[in-house]
């Protein structure tokens, strides 16, 4: 398999608080990649990086065939083809499930109003909610959210999706859900990239973990690494139960 994502020694700091020192890893089509870590240790800026939210100081990333930090990025291209369902949902409040959907769809690919609502009702089923597509954000539960933002992204056929600690408000039932959810598509093939806190769902999708600590890639491997981890920082990481 190919690698979709490429990061090679990339650096970055926020003032004079350095964030991410020479982190190198890479993602090969198809797989899905936990990465996890203390809180502070470099994981959701390092994702970020991914989409060009944050841009680096020091190195070299490739998604999708984009080059994200050469001075040629086209932004709108980049994020055709990455996806990226955060932590807070950001559904428009005054918009329909199925509207905020179709949102990008109409605005960014110029579909028409029936093929976007066609391709919103195909991922709301892929998410288990093709019954709320004309509810409003308010009347859905935290979890039912969060699947629609994952629907929101999914719509517009990115060949990467990116979630960052996406269950971390969520009771243990709505986590439920949405982890159910991220399981069906990387059965279905679709390569992730996943921050999270939730090491049994890492141990049971994840392909490859990247485990981060004070800025840095410290350990990465198989799911197995978690049960037996080759550095005493990994052992006290979970060890510790995060």
């Amino acid at each position: 398999m190919s690698a979709i994502v490429e990061i090679e020694n990339i650096s970055k700091c926020f003032g004079t608080v350095r964030v991410l020192e020479d982190v190198s890893f890479t993602v090969k089509k198809g797989s899905v990649v936990a990465i996890i870590g203390a809180s502070g240790s470099g994981k959701s800026t390092a994702l970020r990086c991914i989409d060009r939210l944050e841009q680096v100081e020091k190195g070299r990333i490739r998604v999708c065939g984009h080059d994200v930090t050469g001075p040629g990025l086209d932004l709108q291209k980049l994020r055709r083809d990455v996806g990226i369902v955060f932590q807070s949902y950001n559904l428009f409040p005054h918009l329909t499930v199925a509207e905020n959907i179709m949102l990008a769809p109409r605005l960014v690919l110029k579909n028409k109003r029936a093929d976007a609502r066609k391709r919103a009702m195909e991922v709301l089923a892929q998410v288990g909610l093709a019954e709320k597509a004309d509810n409003y954000p308010s009347q859905l539960s935290g979890g039912q959210q969060q699947r629609v933002a994952i629907a929101r992204s999914l719509a517009m056929s990115p060949q990467l999706m990116l979630f960052d600690e996406v269950t971390s408000a969520l009771d243990p039932q709505l986590t439920g859900e949405v982890l159910r959810v991220m399981e069906g598509l990387a059965a279905d093939g679709m390569t992730m990239i996943l921050v999270t806190h939730e090491m049994a769902f890492a141990r049971k999708v994840a392909d490859e973990i990247v485990f981060m600590h004070k800025g840095r890639v410290w350990e990465t491997g198989p799911a197995s690494i978690l049960d037996a981890p080759a550095t005493v920082e990994l052992r006290d990481f979970v060890g510790n139960g995060l």
